[in-house]
């Protein structure tokens, strides 16, 4: 099951930092992200957005080009390839996988200049290696849906 973890740092490199431990964790095999989104509020109080792709965009834009290919091959290749990875992008984006945008939104608005926040949605994670990976950063846990138990790990680790 998914786990959303939300944090917000007091600098504006802080969240960046913490999604790129965390990716280094994910290429050793120790965590899967399903989505990251980086939210920074600069000096001047612009919002800047350093986003992945959600996976339901991905997996409908990939199914969707090789369903597109196939019948391509009887109509059209390259157009039915197009085609058929836009409409499945397009599908995937409308089933709502990722980090819900109007919660972005909100936190947004939370957000005073200077400071970011980190957006992350784990799919499957060793615990040493997630809580492991955020422990050298301090931050403040805003929402979560991990267990109780861990997310007083959480926290601790963000102190």
């Amino acid at each position: 099951m998914s786990q959303l973890i939300v944090i917000k740092f007091d600098d504006a490199e802080q969240a960046g930092k913490v999604r790129e431990a965390l990716r280094q964790q994910e290429k050793q095999g120790l965590i899967k992200m399903e989505d990251a989104e980086v939210i920074v509020r600069d000096a001047e109080g612009k919002i800047q957005r350093k986003g992945e792709t959600d996976r339901g965009v991905k997996i409908g834009a990939v199914g969707g080009g090789m369903l597109g290919l196939l019948l391509g091959l009887v109509f059209f290749p390259i157009g039915g390839l197009l085609l058929g990875a836009a409409a499945g992008a397009l599908i995937g984006k409308s089933l709502g996988l990722g980090v819900d945008k109007k919660f972005v939104k909100d936190v947004e608005a939370a957000l005073t200049p200077g400071t970011s926040a980190l957006f992350v949605i784990v799919v499957d994670a060793n615990s040493r290696a997630l809580f492991g990976a955020i422990e050298p950063f301090q931050g403040t846990l805003l929402q979560t849906t991990l267990s109780s138990e861990d997310e007083e790990t959480l926290r601790r680790a963000l102190q």
